[in-house]
């Protein structure tokens, strides 16, 4: 387990024949090392983010936003532009998917359809047994190579013939020794031992023939299976699996290597509502057990506040925002973050503010509390955005501070119902409300709504920035 630290990330794409390069490029690049290259496309710019060991991150943000990129940079699928990627104390820049022992869960599975569950459940981990030993073997090899070649190291005639000698000798050696140990040879057994394994796989259990790394990895896939509740799917193909079943398959082979960190990429979007529900926690419970850093990419902002300790909302290729999710629901950093978190997502309205607290709007005005007069002197006689959640409106009698609305949309979900409404004075600026099922309502009703003043987000019109109390 270990922290992962993005330093700096930038990663762009050369244009293609008759692109053009996008809009969002252009603002404040002044201080982009890839600025002064105008034939690209920016999809990542100034990404800074550190995810504790242990953590579990959400990346969330509209379809286009950069998030996959980013995901597939951590795992090496992607160069990138500029930065550093670093995982505890290792940079990752310069290395190979395969040597950053990072664990990748795609959205559309990526099973092999020819290999049973186990087999698919055991393929990273035969694969990793055989590097290692492989390079435990090349490492020996080496060495002794080395030391033979100081030991013969010679000049002239007398140093070709010792040479040609020792290689006589030594392939004299291995045909001997495989002659009396039958395949025991270091070099030559564990190729035999992988024939046998592979050869007997399809036979009955008792007729197989298993290697010390065979059950070693054996142990691990059933401890994995056991976890995930598939062990009964063990000798099933992928296409005899459902949904759910395929995406615990392809969760299980992550975590049967055991890695620094997990990267999951949308890997609930293929399931249905109920079974994505199921899942989610099943995820969420999964990670906490094993206490893996989990970076987990979605465009479902649900998914992102149930799950994630903290979450980083994007924007065409920038963070906006990294917090807890009740604080990016209760304190968003701009208008961007506000309308995105949440559903039914915030109503905005455009309104006057007068000194010392007064909101003013055609249809209806009141006073601030208090705690808002320092944050807003500087706005005296100034526009506004204010922002309120659905859920912050009430159905209340006529008055001046309350808004007139036409009802135009009722969604009755049993629980709860929602509303779409239009002012009565300006029916092209609409709104959502919540309110509770025992309140029957019909389509073109007339009511009035209250504000909760302690509820509602003020955002300044040309920075977009939230305007917080103090």
């Amino acid at each position: 387990m270990a922290q992962v630290v993005l330093e700096n990330i930038y990663k762009s794409f050369p244009l293609r024949p008759g692109e053009q390069e996008k809009e969002a490029n252009t603002v404040a690049e002044s201080v982009s090392p890839i600025a002064d290259r105008p034939a690209s496309n920016s999809v990542l710019r100034r990404i800074n983010l550190t995810v504790e060991d242990g953590e579990f991150m959400v990346l969330v943000g509209p379809s286009g936003c950069g998030k996959s990129t980013l995901l597939r940079s951590i795992a090496g699928l992607e160069v990138l532009t500029a930065g550093n990627i670093w995982v505890g104390d290792r940079l990752l820049n310069d290395l190979p998917p395969k040597d950053r022992d990072i664990a990748m869960v795609f959205q559309n599975y990526a099973l092999y359809p020819h290999l049973t569950v186990y087999d698919n459940l055991a393929f990273g981990l035969r694969r990793s047994e055989r590097e290692k030993e492989e390079g435990r073997r090349k490492k020996e090899e080496g060495r002794r190579k080395r030391e033979e070649g100081i030991r013969g190291k010679t000049q002239g005639e007398e140093g070709s013939i010792q040479k040609i000698e020792k290689i006589r000798n030594k392939v004299e050696e291995v045909i001997n020794d495989l002659a009396s140990n039958s395949f025991k040879n270091p070099l030559t057994y564990p190729l035999f031992e992988d024939f046998l394994v592979g050869a007997t796989r399809k036979l009955p259990p008792g007729l197989r023939y298993l290697s010390e790394r065979e059950k070693a990895v054996g142990k691990r896939v059933r401890e994995v299976a056991e976890l995930l509740q598939i062990e009964s799917l063990l000798n099933r193909l992928p296409k005899q699996l459902s949904g759910g079943q395929k995406q615990r398959v392809a969760l299980g082979r992550a975590m049967a290597r055991n890695p620094e960190v997990f990267l999951m990429d949308e890997p609930l979007s293929n399931l249905d509502a109920k079974l994505r529900a199921q899942t989610r926690s099943q995820i969420v419970q999964l990670q906490r057990q094993l206490g893996t850093t989990t970076i987990y990419v979605t465009h479902d902002q649900t998914e992102a506040m149930t799950m994630g300790d903290r979450i980083a909302i994007m924007k065409v290729g920038q963070i906006q925002q990294v917090a807890q999710p009740l604080e990016l629901y209760n304190k968003p950093a701009n208008l961007f973050v506000a309308e995105f978190i949440g559903s039914p997502p915030m109503n905005f309205l455009l309104v006057e503010f007068s000194a010392p607290l007064l909101i003013s709007h055609p249809q209806f005005r009141f006073t601030l509390p208090d705690i808002w007069a320092k944050s807003l002197q500087q706005y005296d006689g100034r526009g506004l955005i204010l922002g309120i959640r659905p859920e912050h409106l009430s159905i209340n009698p006529p008055a001046t501070k309350n808004l007139s609305v036409q009802v135009e949309i009722v969604e009755a979900l049993g629980h709860e119902t929602y509303l779409g409404v239009c002012l009565t004075d300006a029916p092209a600026v609409r709104m959502q409300v919540r309110v509770p099922p025992e309140r029957s309502i019909r389509v073109g009703e007339e009511l009035w709504l209250a504000i909760a003043h302690d509820k509602i987000h003020l955002f300044d019109p040309d920075t977009e920035l939230a305007i917080f109390p103090r």
